[in-house]
Parts: structure tokens; sequence; C-alpha cells
């Protein structure tokens, strides 16, 4: 019994809706050990709630001020490929500068996500039945991975011009540009290479990171965790893999 319900619980991250026919055809693969204490219908909407639920508060913990900042697991850091350039700032007295440009990095990220949910939650539901046997013996975190691996592409396409428009409205560049500026200037004396970083992508690789953290968080949640289980219909279903 157990084992029908772990591929409910992944699932919960990838479909957007289960017909009772194609949910059946999938179950008919497990031993039928005792009957099911929940209808076809009451699955369907716990999956769709589980969905919902994770993707919903996986965006509003990246989008809130400081969402991004201040956690300590997705804050977007100064571009490693540019530390001597932020080394070289630190040492001029550009420490001001360096600290407000880390800032507006991370607030474009936050007001990225703001706009994420509907392309995060629509790129989720492409998941299928088919896919869900690749993640029933996987990790904690398996269907977020599925959805990692089979995803990123069509997210970075969608958030692109968030992430450009983003940029724009915080003046992120007026922060890099003096930094790069000052520091690509030396480099005709050191021979260093020049810092050329890409902050449209950067930002986009590393808001899109922080959306999968928390998506993962949550997976974790629903099928471990009991208290997250917020609705009825997520502790009826969810309920089950507890026994």
């Amino acid at each position: 019994m157990k084992k029908k319900f772990i591929i409910l619980a992944f699932c919960s991250f990838g479909l957007a809706s289960c017909d009772p026919q194609t949910l059946e055809g999938v179950l008919s693969n497990y031993p039928k050990t005792q009957s099911s204490p929940l209808s076809n219908e009451d699955i369907i909407k716990g999956l769709k709630e589980a969905l919902r639920l994770g993707a919903q508060t996986a965006v509003q913990s990246t989008s809130t001020e400081n969402g991004f900042l201040n956690d300590p697991l997705i804050r977007i850091p100064f571009p490693q490929e540019a530390q001597q350039a932020k080394d070289w700032a630190i040492s001029k007295g550009l420490g001001n500068q360096v600290t407000t440009f880390e800032t507006t990095l991370n607030r474009a990220a936050e007001k990225a996500s703001i706009k994420a949910f509907d392309i995060f939650a629509n790129a989720i539901m492409q998941m299928t039945v088919q896919d869900a046997y690749g993640i029933l013996h996987g990790e904690t975190n398996a269907a977020t991975e599925f959805l990692k691996r089979t995803t990123t592409n069509q997210l970075k396409e969608a958030f692109g011009p968030i992430v450009k428009q983003s940029i724009q409205e915080v003046e992120l560049t007026k922060y890099w540009e003096p930094i790069t500026t000052g520091y690509n200037a030396t480099t005709l004396l050191t021979g260093k290479p020049k810092v050329s970083t890409d902050l449209q992508v950067y930002v986009l690789d590393k808001a899109l990171s922080g959306l999968f953290v928390h998506v993962a968080k949550e997976e974790a949640k629903i099928r471990t965790n009991p208290a997250a289980r917020v609705t009825e219909i997520l502790q009826k279903v969810f309920g089950t893999l507890d026994k």
C-alpha cells in the first residue's frame, strides 16, 4: 500500500491532472494487497493541491523583499569570475558600491520571481504519468530534480525578458559598470583578463536555482512532515504515507 502512495507523493510535484483511467493504469502495476481508502477524485484533488501549494510557497518565499538577499541558501553573491574586480573595488574604497551591487543582484531575482508562479506551475504540469516511473525509486528530491532536468531550458526562455526588465528597474548595471570599468583599466598593466560577466544570464541562473531550492524544500515537507499538510485533502492523501 505504501508503495502505491510513493508515486502519488512524487507525482504531486509534476502532474497537473490525472484522470481516473490513467491513474488506475499506473497503480495497476503494483500489487493490490488491500483496497485504497481514497477515491480517484480525492487523489487527483490532493495531487493538484500539493502542486499548487509547493509552487506557490516557493514563489512567495523568493519574491518577497530580502527573499533572496537574507536567505543563505539562495543569496546571490558577487560573481565568482569577477572576484578580482570585487577585491580591487574594496581596496579602492568602493566597499559600499560592492555591497549595493550585491543587494541589487538579489533585488533583480526577487522582482523576477514575483511573476514566476504561472510560468513555473505550467512547466511543472508538463510531467506525464509515464515520467513518474523514472522517479519512483529516487531520492527525497527526485521530483524536483526531474523538473530541473526537463524544464530549465523552457524556464530560462520564459524568464529571460522578466529578468532583463528587473535588471533595468533596479538599475543593476549602474553599480556594476563603475566597478568593472575601473578594474578593467588596470588589466592593461597587469595583463589579467577583463571582466565581462553577463549579468542577465547570471541573475537568471541564480533566480531559477533559488526557486528549485525552495520547491525541493516543499516537496520534502509535504512528503515527510504531517504539519506541512495544511489542508484536509493533503492530510487525507499524504497521511497514507505515514501508515
